[in-house]
């Protein structure tokens, strides 16, 4: 937050090749922002709920784009911000970024270093996590996002995610987690599955979702929960690899009727995740 002074007003911009809106551009490329965002240090937040929800939870704006009603309607929010906002007419933020931004409104944020997961896992002794969720390999931002709300509105304490699962603060994947991603605690297995290990050794149970003969029922595992709690959760289509399965301690499969053999992960995730709560 700023101390210094009056905040200066937003600064209208009227030239879509502005280079000061360069982190906005070419918003719908996945390919291209999936590589950019992460190696220059940013991220993208739509909307004002999810601007809000970013900022309230400590990361740092690069620069805000709001249209002239989103500017007025933020007053509050961007005059308390050390970073400069721009403000542009709806046809120009549609120019810039290749899509109508329905919103009006659009935040630059600075991408905060993730945590190591061994000191993610252990915490403070008083705050350390009890239930954690594990996604591998998951490439789809939206399914992301969706996993990252069902645990944050069903108390899931972090996320650790497999080297190939999609960014969970790509822009798509933010706005489906409506900011859940900003505020649950998150971070990467670089050595994966070998890194499942690593959970057994702070006292956590890993139990793995999927269709499996020798499965447990999800019932069973809620009926007798251990104290700490990993879900493993894998692809639609594949599942869990054999890797992360043989570095699970049990598997686990939600009971299915008539015919149906598996639920989409969003949905998995949700009926995990609401069965094993405290």
């Amino acid at each position: 937050m700023s101390t210094a002074g009056p905040r200066p007003e937003p600064i209208p911009v009227t030239d879509p090749t502005d280079p000061r809106l360069a982190d906005y551009t070419d918003l719908t490329d996945v390919a291209l922002r999936s590589r950019r965002e992460p190696a220059e240090g940013l991220f993208m937040a739509e909307g004002e709920k999810v601007i809000r929800r970013a900022l309230r939870a400590g990361h740092r704006a690069r620069s805000l784009l709001l249209t002239p009603r989103w500017a007025e309607q933020m007053r509050e929010v961007w005059r308390d911000i050390d970073a400069p906002v721009y403000v542009v007419e709806p046809e120009l933020a549609r120019e810039v970024t290749g899509y109508h931004v329905h919103r009006g409104a659009l935040a630059a944020l600075h991408r905060p270093a993730l945590p190591d997961p061994g000191e993610l896992l252990a915490g403070a002794e008083r705050d350390a996590p009890r239930r954690v969720v594990v996604l591998e390999d998951i490439v789809d931002h939206a399914n992301v996002g969706a996993a990252f709300r069902n645990a944050a509105a069903l108390g899931v304490d972090a996320v650790l995610l497999s080297p190939r699962c999609a960014d969970p603060l790509y822009r798509r994947a933010v706005k489906v987690s409506m900011g859940a991603v900003l505020q649950l605690p998150w971070t990467r297995l670089s050595d994966w599955p070998d890194g499942l290990a690593r959970f057994g050794e702070h006292g956590y149970t890993t139990a793995a979702l999927c269709l499996s003969a020798d499965s447990v029922t999800l019932d069973e595992l809620a009926a007798r929960p251990p104290s700490r709690l990993a879900l493993l959760l894998g692809t639609e289509g594949e599942g869990l690899s054999a890797g992360a399965l043989r570095g699970s301690d049990l598997r686990v499969r939600i009971p299915m009727a008539a015919g149906v053999d598996s639920l989409n992960v969003a949905a998995a995730s949700a009926v995990a995740f609401y069965a094993t709560r405290p």
